[in-house]
């Protein structure tokens, strides 16, 4: 009888597409994929570490499949194990394994079976060089992710990530383009491109002269895939001219989400953050000036150490000012071997909790008036699912999820839906083509 695998996955997007690559590992290795919930034989839980929830919630994984199967073999990858392999393996845990040498995981896993205990966890600021781990198909069925580059050299004062994942290694053209291909040819007409800092592709690169830039425009070449959407990106890149260039392709989703943190220059200067609010509103005007209909989405911190509440307030004033279409409002998680972590003036948790409450609100404000803005209007989708009773779920290009009715499987197809109201979290419309 074969072996069956499960997967638990927690964090980010580059986490998903890793754990997508391994499970074609183990399915390559004659494994079946089971249930995370059920009795498996091995289970592996692709950890984060960037909040002390993520820490805690990999731990509860770790323990859940210790208690759905003990005889189980339990394999924990990701940030969290890289860095903290000790407290993973204090929880008797068979294959530890950090953010690199992920390729290997079915062969640490089989020496795992065979009663021998694996901590594969090794010093990954010395890292160098890109892991390729391909990837054929995705249990999404509309959209993939492509991971172009792997680390980080920001160092943000409050950031682990730059310890947990090492310097920027970008992945070879080729073989991103390779990957592109392959998608288009099983059907994806949207790819996602990941990483860490996927605005520093090509920093590492010396003996070429490339950037994300050229990444985006070779994938636009590719026939069959119709839209390219780009993760988390860090401002700075997002010159008038690489703006200029992104708005003269067309596959390019009009979608940016592009990382904040706070809206109060003292703040930022705390943080390491290489940008100031003037320059950020820059690229705001910028975005929406040339590309139509620009979804900008972004990440707010609240509760960072040393945030006065002047400082706050003036991070609530600019999120209102710029009114993103999203936002991810968060707060401030000590993490330990972090700089802000010793810095003075911490804020209490209470105060990080009523800041929060303030930001979200104002941020719902924000998101409510971009979603109203398309009412009346035809919008391209890409159908993904049926979500019951005939009504479908799908995406524009920049990134509005819309509900609407279909007599028909409209799966997978791009269609044209004129929207007339917003709900929760989404926007409802009647298909017109």
């Amino acid at each position: 009888m074969k072996k069956t695998v499960a997967f638990h996955t927690l964090g980010c997007k580059v986490n998903q597409y890793e754990t997508e690559a391994m499970a074609e590992l183990f399915k390559n290795d004659g494994y079946v994929i089971g249930d995370f919930e059920e009795v498996c034989d091995v289970y592996v839980i692709n950890t984060c570490t960037v909040t002390g929830t993520g820490d805690k919630k990999s731990r509860q994984m770790i323990r859940r499949a210790q208690a759905l199967n003990p005889n189980g073999v339990i394999a924990v990858t990701g940030c969290y194990s890289q860095v903290a392999p000790e407290e993973i393996s204090a929880m008797g845990v068979d294959v530890i394994l950090g953010s690199k040498d992920k390729s290997k995981i079915t062969e640490l896993v089989s020496d795992a079976i065979e009663g021998k205990k694996v901590n594969a966890v090794s010093d990954i600021m010395k890292s160098r060089v890109f892991e390729d781990m391909k990837i054929s198909s995705f249990s999404e069925k509309t959209r993939a992710f492509v991971k172009i580059e792997d680390g980080c050299n920001s160092f943000c004062t409050y950031c682990i990530i730059p310890y947990a994942r090492g310097p920027v290694r970008s992945r070879d053209l080729d073989d991103i383009i390779s990957e592109v291909k392959g998608l288009a040819e099983n059907g994806f007409s949207e790819v996602v491109l990941t990483g860490i800092h996927i605005a520093s592709y090509g920093l590492d690169i010396k003996d070429k002269d490339i950037t994300l830039g050229d990444v985006i425009a070779a994938i636009h070449e590719i026939d069959g895939i119709r839209r390219i959407r780009l993760g988390s990106i860090e401002p700075r890149i997002l010159t008038e001219d690489f703006v200029k260039r992104l708005s003269e392709m067309p596959k390019v989703c009009n979608h940016y989400h592009i990382s904040l943190q706070s809206g109060c220059d003292e703040t930022l200067k705390r943080m390491n953050r290489k940008y100031n609010t003037a320059e950020y509103r820059e690229v705001v005007n910028n975005l929406r000036k040339y590309i139509p209909d620009c979804a900008i989405t972004t990440d707010i911190m609240v509760g960072f150490a040393g945030e006065t509440e002047e400082e706050f307030e003036k991070s609530v004033s600019f999120l209102k000012e710029i009114c993103f279409a999203e936002s991810h409002v968060f707060a401030y998680s000590n993490r330990k071997g972090t700089k802000a972590d010793k810095f003075p003036n911490q804020v209490r948790r209470a105060e990080k909790s009523r800041r929060a409450t303030i930001m979200a609100q104002a941020a719902e404000e924000c998101r409510q008036k971009f979603l109203k803005g398309f009412i009346g209007r035809e919008i391209e989708v890409l159908a993904e699912r049926e979500i019951g009773n005939g009504v479908y779920e799908g995406y524009t290009s920049n990134y509005i999820k819309v509900h609407f009715p279909s007599d028909t499987d409209v799966s997978k197809q791009f269609i044209t839906v004129k929207i007339d109201d917003v709900g929760e979290d989404y926007v409802t419309g009647n298909i017109l083509r």
